[in-house]
């Protein structure tokens, strides 16, 4: 699947789109690339998470310094993760060189040093546990984080716990579960202990709200000489909005960030009386969806000002926030706030437009230096797409332009025909309270690079345009999405950019669900590939994790109120409106979507003999984290599309099987 590129001042070659070789091999992206996240910083120490394909999606905590280098800190068999709300985050803690995290497999904690060949000892490895968003008080003592209880029957527990991290402790760690701190509301995340290790500050939401909803700022004493306790506990912020990312100015002043004007923008909230102002108003999100814990989208910094990331019109700059005005700051594509040093330099994790995620590290009188790649760049400029942001008119009564980035295919060594268009990959992020970004992917330039075209929509719903966009998904999921998808087609096909004949739509989670649906409504769509993606709203409705329980009552209505239109806008209901060929790819340890949700769509479709391919995958969950299962959803992917559009793909490992069309069995 790969050829050298044409010589220096060679004319490309010309192939037809769709068919070009490519350097970015399913070895490239599923095995090579590593998932670099969560960065931190303690003293003059960078540490992140590097989720590493080729050891089963193993992921370990590495260590950063001038003067010692990069080293691993967590050894085989640990793999540093939660499972928390089934996406984690928050999965380790720093302070002082001590170091706490979580195990992801079986959900147990631990506390090491950060010193050469340190052995971890487990605080806790009670079964049915699971810990998150993990943060020290300052003096070390004390281990505050989110714990998940699985132990009983029904729905998870959520509380707030607390460890002392003393070897005076004791206690056997098979049944150690800490010590709950608040316990009252259906969900919980964010501790963050004062810097004067008096006063804790947290975030509580209740259903059926989900944390870009409505959720609350709690605040509480520190109290107890041995297992910590709170005192007087009391409500800071309780106006009805989101309110996110707490993080701590200084002693007396709390910054969080609030969707209350309209928009995720940050409020200096003051003690002890709890008033709150806002910080440099503006038309940008500073904050993004807590789909997972441990996010941070701005730093307070020394002497006042704040560090953040503002995301404007779908796209995320750095700005510094001085004295309430805002500057902006050159440093690049940061994904996540970039966090300081001792010495005043920044780490950050950089997502560019052109080249793979990188860990960054700049000093205010240098240029950023790279401590970490995710792969090695291995292409010329022209081999890769770059965002283009395009605005497309939606239905009537929207009020408002659809939001998309669009990717035309790109190459060195070959173009396409003068007299065709190349195909078109639609994607429909996930969520569906999600967005698309412009960083570099290798699975959209795995697609650009084969003479693709590729276009990543924002439909209503998505975040960093604003509340009232996120909002237009309420009581619309199925219908807006759908709607702004097809929009973002019809856009491209009347522009003249893509082959009206070869469009196909890809969405993960409920990105499938989005794909299914417009499969049934349009005959824009020659094909579908649903990855883990959302047939049945009845069953999930029923049978998904506590965190997305609730989810569906602002997105369709309240179950079982609403069960009608629960069945109108399943994939599953609409199966006999669906002609196109469609690709089904499953994790069978997803508990999400569980993978029942693709079978009996299978079934559906296979009854009124729609041609489809449908792979399971043993030990994978809700997204797909192993090497090997990368590089066959890719292939088998590829190959699908092939089948489909009428030309054979080169060198694939497996042929996609579609049935009914197929003999094989």
């Amino acid at each position: 699947m790969t050829a050298p590129h044409a010589g220096t001042g060679s004319a490309p070659e010309i192939l037809s789109y769709g068919t070009w070789p490519s350097r970015i091999t399913p070895d490239l992206v599923a095995g090579r690339t590593l998932g670099l996240s969560e960065l931190q910083t303690d003293g003059d120490a960078v540490y992140w998470l590097e989720s590493r394909p080729a050891e089963a999606g193993r992921t370990v905590l590495v260590r950063w310094t001038e003067r010692d280098g990069m080293r691993d800190v967590t050894q085989a068999p640990f793999d540093v993760g939660t499972r928390v709300h089934e996406y984690g985050g928050g999965a380790y803690a720093v302070s002082g060189g001590r170091i706490a995290f979580s195990n992801r497999p079986d959900g147990s904690l631990w506390l090491m040093s950060d010193a050469p060949g340190a052995v971890p000892r487990a605080l806790s490895h009670a079964p049915g546990l699971r810990f998150a968003d993990l943060a020290f008080a300052p003096d070390g003592a004390t281990l505050f984080c989110v714990r998940e209880d699985h132990t009983a029957p029904g729905e998870a527990v959520s509380t707030l716990v607390a460890f002392r991290t003393g070897d005076a402790d004791g206690g056997d760690p098979a049944t150690q579960a800490g010590t709950v701190l608040a316990a009252d509301a259906d969900f919980v995340s964010s501790p963050r202990p004062s810097p004067d290790g008096t006063h804790l500050a947290w975030i509580e939401w209740d259903h059926p709200a989900m944390p870009w909803d409505a959720t609350r700022l709690r605040l509480a004493r520190l109290a107890g000489d041995g297992a910590p306790s709170l005192a007087e506990p009391r409500t800071l912020l309780d106006d009805g909005s989101s309110v996110i990312e707490p993080a701590w100015a200084d002693e007396r002043t709390l910054l969080v960030a609030s969707d209350r004007d309209g928009w995720w923008n940050l409020l200096r909230v003051a003690l002890p009386d709890g008033q709150a102002t806002p910080v440099a108003p503006m038309r940008a999100e500073i904050g993004l969806p807590h789909w997972v814990f441990g996010l941070r989208s701005y730093r307070p910094l020394p002497g006042g000002s704040i560090l953040a990331i503002a995301i404007e019109d779908g796209a995320p700059r750095t700005i510094l926030i001085a004295e309430d005005a805002v500057h902006p700051v050159p440093l690049g594509h940061p994904a996540a706030c970039p966090s300081p040093l001792a010495d005043g330099s920044l780490a950050w994790i950089d997502m560019p437009p052109d080249g793979p995620p990188a860990i960054l590290h700049a000093r205010a009188d240098a240029p950023p230096r790279t401590l970490r790649a995710a792969a090695a760049p291995g292409l010329a400029p022209d081999d890769i797409a770059r965002a283009e942001t395009i605005r497309f008119p939606l239905p009537a009564g929207s009020g408002q332009d659809g939001h998309a980035f669009f990717y035309p295919p790109a190459s060195l060594s070959y173009r396409g025909p003068a007299d065709e268009k190349p195909p078109l990959i639609v994607m429909a992020h996930g969520g569906p309270t999600g967005r698309a970004g412009t960083a570099f992917s290798y699975k959209i330039q795995w697609w650009t690079s084969r003479g693709f075209a590729v276009v990543d929509v924002n439909y209503g719903g998505s975040t960093g345009f604003g509340r009232a966009y996120r909002r237009r998904l309420d009581g619309q999921w199925g219908v807006v999405d759908v709607a702004d998808c097809i929009a973002a087609c019809r856009h491209l096909v009347a522009t003249g950019r893509v082959d009206p004949a070869r469009i196909a739509m890809r969405g993960s989670s409920a990105g499938g669900l989005t794909v299914l649906l417009a499969l049934a409504q349009s005959d824009l769509f020659a094909a579908g590939a649903s990855l883990y993606g959302v047939t049945d709203l009845r069953a999930l409705a029923q049978e998904t994790h506590k965190f997305e329980s609730r989810y569906l009552d602002r997105l369709v209505g309240p179950y079982p109120a609403a069960e009608d239109l629960y069945l109108a806008r399943s994939p599953l209901a609409r199966a006999d409106a669906i002609r196109a060929p469609v690709l089904f790819l499953h994790g069978l340890d997803d508990a999400v979507v569980p993978p029942g949700q693709a079978r009996d769509m299978v079934a559906a479709l296979a009854a009124n003999a729609v041609p489809h391919a449908h792979y399971e995958f043993a030990g994978e969950g809700h997204g797909f984290r192993r090497a090997e299962t990368i590089r066959r959803a890719l292939e088998l992917e590829l190959d699908f599309y092939g089948r489909v559009f009428g030309f054979t793909v080169p060198d694939v490992a497996e042929r996609v099987i579609l049935r009914p069309a197929d003999e094989t069995p």
